[in-house]
């Protein structure tokens, strides 16, 4: 889901969760594991695996355990040195391998379901570690440049020993910084770059970071205002420490990355915009679509559905224009409701203040649509100001209830005449509830399924949700402005548009400019958040085909259920059902929902 996928990010992921093991301690674990057939049942071996290929992702990632809420790892980063990288791509197929000597049709059902999406993870990872993904260390929207400082506010700093903890990741934070600009050397050498049109704020997001006043740094924020459980002589040293690392190791190390990314990398970085002009990247990109949405489904069937889809869709505003009485036509439309005054808020504020009155309706409303609701609270916060001005509309960064952290809905301020009143209730269903907050904490707060499906993030799933969320707003009471309802049929305009767009420009010769102007011609969204888009699909490529395919396969089922099963259907119990196995595959999905109209029958 950051941008809208603001989960941790995604190149980090990709690092971390594409390897299995490369310790010489880890290596023994699993070969351990897979020598125990025979004397060990294999739901023991296979929960085994479960436990030691998270554990090795955490050991891998630190920074994954930090999202998790899981303690034990917070004075590291990744090693993104060349060298543990290439023996976490040589370890890659580990976890398949041992998976392989557990017998699927010795388990039982539930550890069954385990295995199979185990299996598919694990070979979707495997798959995806021919690619030289973490090469892109930095892109507008995440990074190096960006994340430290997200994870630093993860972190708790409510006793010395937690800003301990605090000071030892800042001093590894320089080498985890030249490790980076020595990627993006490879990156360069090998011509595996972000396009070089979508670097154009990397420079300036990095100066964000390292003022030269040391404590208006948000690496920093952790050290500002301390609890009473610090006392103050320990408040007074720990501080001082944080400025003198920072002064003397931190800002140093980020300047030298500043003064890379503008003497070398921007410069030297590809003119060109599709992911299939990278080396071996019409099979990258084919990958990233299979992967984001666990279908199929091609790049010319994708577009396609997103034709009919766009047609679809328009229909539906030229009738909300008609109510609204506008009398011009759809473009005069769309530029009234992007520039007239009424429809913007002039406080920063006041904006997130109309934020939070709209998710503090929808909360009551919950119980009409779910009878299982989260325990983990969630919050509305402003986008932090480093990161703003090259950062989508919103995105929600889910909580860790073990850890006592609530999930955060951030909502952009940066540039007011650009968030229209009228996108902000579909916004606050997707990023908070019904949407990511809700379904992310069920998933989280699952009992009796092992931790890989609580932390698991299918896009197709996660996002599919997060949009079909968005159409229950009238079940719920919202969409009752003909304004509001535009907004709602705009968003989803914007997921149609993704699926032309996306394959478009990656698959299909569409240049930038020509995905931008049929972005602008079928959406009432603000040019500068429609080119902040577009940027962002050339930086994820594949990623944003998600949302709109699982959507669709979400009211797909939803009809099937409501018409095989008639008046018996509840759709409260249908959410149950589609939420209570976590974030699956959509194949998946479809087979359960099948299963449970049958049982309901």
């Amino acid at each position: 889901m950051r941008g809208k996928l603001r989960f941790w990010p995604a190149a980090v992921l990709a690092v971390a969760q594409v390897v299995s093991g490369a310790a010489d301690d880890f290596t023994a674990r699993y070969e351990a594991i897979a020598a125990d057939r025979g004397r060990v049942s294999d739901a023991e071996r296979l929960h085994r695996l479960f436990a030691v290929d998270l554990a090795y992702t955490y050991a891998q990632s630190p920074e994954t355990a930090t999202y998790h809420g899981v303690s034990g790892y917070e004075t590291r980063w990744t090693d993104n040195s060349l060298a543990a990288i290439a023996e976490r791509r040589r370890n890659a197929g580990r976890p398949l391998e041992v998976l392989r000597t557990i017998e699927r049709t010795a388990l039982g059902p539930a550890d069954q379901l385990n295995y199979m999406l185990f299996e598919r993870q694990a070979a979707d990872q495997l798959a995806g570690s021919r690619f030289p993904a973490e090469l892109v260390q930095v892109t507008q929207l995440n990074g190096i440049h960006q994340d430290p400082a997200l994870i630093f506010g993860m972190m708790p700093n409510g006793t010395p020993a937690e800003l301990e903890r605090q000071l030892a990741r800042l001093r590894a934070l320089p080498r985890a910084v030249d490790e980076s600009i020595a990627l993006l050397e490879e990156g360069l050498r090998t011509g595996f770059t972000p396009p070089q049109v979508t670097l154009r704020e990397v420079p300036q997001q990095v100066r964000n970071q390292v003022p030269e006043e040391a404590r208006r740094s948000p690496l920093l924020a952790g050290f500002g205002r301390l609890p009473p459980a610090v006392p103050p002589e320990a408040a007074q040293r720990l501080q001082a420490e944080a400025v003198r690392v920072y002064t003397e190791q931190v800002r140093p190390a980020y300047l030298r990355l500043e003064d890379f990314l503008t003497r070398r990398y921007l410069p030297g970085a590809r003119r060109t915009t599709a992911a299939t002009a990278l080396p071996d990247g019409a099979a990258y990109y084919e990958w990233r679509v299979q992967s984001e949405t666990t279908t199929g489904l091609t790049a010319r069937e994708i577009h396609e559905i997103g034709l009919a889809e766009v047609k679809r869709i328009r229909a539906e505003m030229e009738r909300v224009k008609t109510q609204a009485g506008f009398p011009g036509p759809l473009t005069e439309f769309f530029a009234f409701l992007r520039t007239d005054p009424r429809f913007f808020h002039t406080d920063k504020d006041e904006l997130i203040r109309a934020y939070r009155d709209i998710a503090k309706r929808a909360d009551p409303q919950l119980t009409r649509l779910f009878r299982t609701l989260p325990r983990n609270p969630y919050g509305v916060e402003p986008v932090p100001a480093f990161a703003e001005q090259a950062q989508t509309t919103a995105y929600y960064m889910p909580g860790a209830p073990d850890a006592g952290r609530p999930g955060v809905f951030f909502a952009n301020t940066y540039a007011l005449a650009t968030r229209p009143k009228w996108e902000m209730q579909p916004l606050t269903l997707h990023e908070a509830v019904p949407g990511h907050h809700l379904q992310i904490s069920l998933a989280q707060e699952l009992d009796g399924v092992p931790d890989f499906r609580r932390h698991a993030m299918p896009t197709a799933f996660v996002e599919g949700w997060g949009l079909y969320a968005e159409s229950l707003g009238e079940e719920m009471g919202f969409y009752t402005d003909p304004y509001d309802k535009f907004g709602q049929l705009t968003y989803e305009m914007w997921r149609a548009v993704r699926l032309v767009t996306d394959t478009g420009m990656h698959a299909l010769g569409w240049s930038r400019e020509q995905a931008i102007e049929y972005f602008i011609a079928n959406a009432g969204k603000s040019e500068h958040d429609i080119v902040v888009e577009i940027d962002r699909y050339l930086v994820w490529p594949g990623q944003a085909l998600a949302y709109k395919i699982g959507e669709l396969k979400l009211k797909e089922l939803r009809a099937y259920a409501a018409r095989e099963l008639g008046d018996r259907f509840d759709v409260r119990l249908f959410h149950d059902e589609v939420l209570r196995h976590g974030a699956i595959p959509l194949s998946v999905l479809e087979s359960n929902i099948k299963d449970w109209v049958k049982r309901s029958r």
